[in-house]
Formats: C-alpha cells, sequence, structure tokens
C-alpha cells in the first residue's frame, strides 16, 4: 500500500469520530427525530421517484437574454422533471400560452430579444416526453410545467425579492406593492391561496461585503419574524444559481433554523437555478422525492420538505461548515451527489448516497460528524453517542463530491417541549428607516454606484 493510501485510511478512520465528545448519559435522553423523509419509500416495490426540477428560472417576459421555448427545451435536455418559471411580476401560465406581460418588458422587443412560446405541439410533447432530445434520441420521460409562478417584484431593481407559487393566472401581473419589501409581497401571496419563499436574502442584507452580517442577530430577526409570521412562507433559497451573490445563506439557513424551530417553525431551505440563460441552467437545482410527478405532489412535496438542494459552484472557506475550497463543476460531466436513503431509527439517522466524495452532518450551525464516502456508501450518526445531542434543535446532512453539494432539510429534534408563541415585536424607527430604504431602488442605484467607483 502506497504512502498515500495508508494515510488516506488513516484520515478516514479519524473523521469516523464525530466532534463531540462522547457522552456516556446521552442514550438517556428522552426526545424524538422527526424527519421531513419518514413517509418516503427508497427502495423495493412502490419506490418513489427523485425528480430534478426548479421553483426559479426567467425568459424574455420579464428581464433574461432568452424566450420561454429556448429556456424550457434548455431544461428539457439537461434532464429536468418540473420547471415552475417564475418571470419578474409574470404569474407564469402553460408553456404553450403568452401571460399577461406588463409593459415594462416591451424593452425586449426594442433591443432585439426574441419574445415567444411553445407550440401546442412541443408543449404537448414535452410533457408527456415523447419530445425529441436536441441529439435526436427520444427522452421518453415527461417534464411537468408548474404554472402560478411569479417572482414579486414587477421593477427587477430592488434586492427584496420573494417567489410566490400556485397563484391564479390572472393575479400577480405587474404588481409593485410600494416599493415591494419581502413582507408585502409574501402577504399578498397568501392573501390570494398561494405558496412563498424568500429569494437569495444575500443580495439584499449584501453578505458578499461583509459575510459576517449573515450571523447577525439583527439579520437573522428579520427573516426570522417574517418566516414566523407567515405560515405559507415556507423557507428560503440557499443556493442560488451560481450563488455569487448569495454564497452564505446557508449559513443563515442555520440561523434561521435556530431562531425558528422554538416556535415549532421548520425553515425549508431551496435551491434554484434562477437562469437567465442557458448557461446557468446546469447551476443550483432540487431533487424532490414523490409518488408522482405531477402538480399536486410538487405542491405537497414544497411543504412538506422531502427534497434536496443541490448546487455545482460554491465559494471556499465558507465559515467552519466549508466547504474548504472553492468548487465550480457548472456545464461538466460529473454526476452531483445524492442522498439513496435517509431514515431515521430511534436516535440514529442512517444515510446512504451515491457519487458523493463526503458527508457530514450539521447541529445548530456546528458539524458534529464528518465521513469519507469512496463513491457509493452508508453512515449511520447516532446521537446517543453525542454529548449534548438532546440540546440539538436540529440535524441536517450534506454531500459533498466532485458534482457538486447536496444539503438535506433539517430533521428535527422534537424534546416534547411546548413551541413558544411568536408575538411580532415594534421594531425601532431606525430600524423602521433603514429596512425601508434598503428595499427601495434607490438604495441600489446608491450601492452599485458605490461598487462602480470602490
Amino acid at each position: 500500500m502506497t504512502t498515500k493510501k495508508i494515510l488516506a485510511v488513516i484520515l478516514a478512520a479519524i473523521m469516523l469520530v464525530p466532534m463531540f465528545m462522547l457522552g456516556a448519559n446521552a442514550e438517556n435522553a428522552e426526545y424524538t427525530i422527526v424527519s421531513p423523509y419518514d413517509k418516503v419509500i427508497w427502495e423495493g416495490d412502490g419506490a418513489w421517484g427523485a425528480y430534478k426540477g426548479t421553483l426559479h428560472t426567467h425568459t424574455t417576459y420579464s428581464d433574461a437574454d432568452l424566450d420561454l421555448s429556448t429556456m424550457i427545451k434548455g431544461y428539457y435536455n439537461e434532464d429536468y422533471d418540473f420547471v415552475a418559471n417564475s418571470d419578474h411580476g409574470v404569474t407564469g401560465v402553460e408553456w404553450n400560452k403568452e401571460p399577461a406581460r406588463p409593459l415594462l418588458y416591451l424593452y425586449q422587443y426594442i433591443i432585439g430579444n426574441k419574445v415567444g412560446h411553445l407550440t401546442d405541439e412541443e408543449y404537448e410533447a414535452m410533457t408527456t416526453g415523447t419530445y425529441p432530445l436536441e441529439d435526436g434520441t427520444p427522452r421518453n420521460k415527461k417534464m411537468v410545467c408548474v404554472t402560478g409562478a411569479n417572482e414579486f417584484g414587477y421593477i427587477t431593481l430592488t434586492k427584496s425579492h420573494t417567489n410566490g407559487f400556485f397563484l391564479p393566472a390572472d393575479i400577480g401581473n405587474a404588481w409593485d406593492g410600494g416599493e415591494n419589501s419581502f413582507e408585502e409581497a409574501i402577504s399578498f401571496v397568501e392573501e390570494n391561496g398561494g405558496l412563498s419563499h424568500i429569494d437569495h436574502p444575500g443580495d439584499w442584507l449584501d453578505s458578499n461585503s461583509n459575510p459576517d452580517i449573515v450571523n447577525d442577530p439583527a439579520s437573522v430577526k428579520y427573516f426570522g419574524d417574517i418566516l414566523l409570521k407567515y405560515k405559507s412562507c415556507l423557507g428560503t433559497e440557499v443556493f442560488n444559481e451560481r450563488n455569487g451573490t448569495t454564497g452564505y445563506d446557508r449559513i443563515l439557513w442555520d440561523n434561521l433554523l435556530m431562531y425558528c424551530l422554538p416556535y415549532g417553525k421548520n425553515v425549508l431551505g431551496y435551491s434554484n437555478t434562477d437562469a437567465h440563460w442557458l448557461e446557468t441552467i446546469d447551476s443550483s437545482f432540487s431533487v424532490f422525492m414523490m409518488e408522482e410527478n405531477d402538480m399536486d405532489h410538487i405542491k405537497e412535496t414544497m411543504q412538506s420538505g422531502a427534497f434536496f438542494a443541490i448546487t455545482r459552484k460554491l465559494r471556499g472557506n465558507n465559515f467552519e461548515i466549508g466547504p474548504k475550497e472553492e468548487f465550480d463543476v457548472i456545464g461538466s460531466d460529473f454526476p452531483y451527489p445524492m442522498f439513496t436513503k435517509l431514515t431515521v431509527d430511534g436516535h440514529k439517522i442512517t444515510a446512504a448516497a451515491k457519487d458523493a466524495q463526503q458527508i457530514q452532518f450539521i447541529a445548530n450551525g456546528k458539524v458534529i460528524a464528518k465521513q469519507a464516502l469512496s463513491g457509493n456508501g452508508e453512515y449511520t450518526l447516532d446521537l446517543d453517542t453525542i454529548e449534548g445531542a438532546e440540546d440539538f434543535l436540529y440535524v441536517r446532512a450534506e454531500l459533498l463530491g466532485e458534482g457538486g453539494m447536496c444539503a438535506s432539510q433539517a430533521l428535527v429534534i422534537d424534546n416534547g417541549s411546548k413551541p413558544l408563541t411568536f408575538e411580532e415585536e415594534e421594531i425601532s424607527l431606525i430600524d423602521k428607516i433603514i429596512n425601508w430604504f434598503k428595499d427601495t431602488r434607490l438604495y441600489v442605484i446608491f450601492q452599485e454606484l458605490a461598487r462602480a467607483i470602490g
């Protein structure tokens, strides 16, 4: 055995040990692990499918560079199973229909961009799987059109963006609620019977310039209070496109979980392409575990959390949870890592994976265990061996491989205590003014001018 192989074996053995001290009394703790994957059938008869999709993407019906027909064909060729087109201020309809377009986006004609949708024949073929791939081979797998998605707001020169889902076609078009704060949009979606999630919160926080802001209690409270106030707001994006302005949203997610779980709300972490051109279709996306690939199951899974968030690009040195080195495999042939099983038995969590080199478990924002994997592997985390596990609010798992990162949703630690009652607090006048200003277009203009000068 070579020196490198010996060293690899030693390192793998070291990584088997959880990063918290072992506790002899941990097994006596009274709690249960509540998993969003508890109903998933992973293998055998009736096994659920793993369906790749995005809930956030764009076309020339708003501010993208490519028309709906080109974008949808791009997703079809990249093996997507469902797509929700969520143009800014444009509520999505079937891909063979023209949505109600705000006048603002007529500029696409002026600058010479193509605007258009699928033909009826193309739509029928793609949604049944009979449409051929670009190389002429049959795909034989349908792609579901998720209608009723809309990225609020209409004028895109703000940073407080929210995705609404399952809205009627005549609701939300050209909506511009004041300066379009997160709360105004989320409230509007809830009043109209829809669901929502917060888009790329790091962009609003400007965490690229100040990464520590995702750990700022004021930032966590701002988003946490919105999530607690609106039941229909399910969570936030943790991966978005290339994660260029949102590379620390995964850290914010952990903080929001710790803030919201005592009130009984699990914050779901979404991953979307937010694509404006074909190059970013293979960037960040989700994989839904479902019995069937249809609108009803997609809506149900969005709420249950039985899905995984995947990204193909992420910066390195992402606080203590890593990864240490940046990776960018967008457009590569590397298969993305994926869980093939994530089950709970008492205080044990067992994860099986494919195309993964490493698995790590995170609880309350800290890595509690890490294990090297050899492509396809299985690992069981026994919380009874970890001191203080009874005080965890959640545990979540992440895979890292040549093809990117795959993150599970939070598995909640339920110790039987009664959830806190959320009572909205009045914020100070200064904070109100600051938050209001950050939601304005004027703020974004000043911000971009300052960056240009800098």
